[in-house]
């Protein structure tokens, strides 16, 4: 759907708000997409991602509200700083704030989980005694 048709002027600026902190913390690229693309929604997600410029950095989330679909693809790149666990975490607190009634607040919190857990710092070595 149109973004127009989807969000106000106010919950625009509230997204991406969103995207930039989280591209400015992770240096990675998001995007949203929101909306029925038809079929599988992972298969569409996926499709969807391969679209994006650089997609080995990218990550999309996309939310179809009217099937309750939701999806988090990463590209290569991204994955390194986002695994599973990460998109399980950001999925959760997206879909809470849904239940509640607020995609946009969902859109919000899930980019806000995804761009802190990739900005954090990597554990590269442990000093192990015996």
């Amino acid at each position: 759907m149109p973004a127009g048709e989807a969000f106000s002027p106010g919950q625009q600026e509230q997204i991406n708000r969103a995207i930039e902190i989280a591209e400015r913390e992770s240096g990675l690229h998001f995007s949203v997409y929101v909306g029925a693309v038809g079929g599988d929604s992972r298969a569409a997600a996926r499709g969807l991602h391969r679209e994006i410029p650089d997609r080995a950095r990218a990550v999309l989330v996309y939310v179809d509200p009217a099937h309750r679909a939701l999806e988090i693809v990463t590209g290569t790149q991204a994955r390194r700083a986002l695994d599973d666990r990460a998109c399980s975490l950001a999925a959760l607190a997206m879909t809470s704030t849904f239940a509640a009634g607020d995609l946009t607040g969902g859109i919000v919190d899930g980019l806000r989980v995804l761009g802190e857990y990739a900005h954090q710092p990597r554990i590269l070595h442990r000093d192990h005694r015996d």
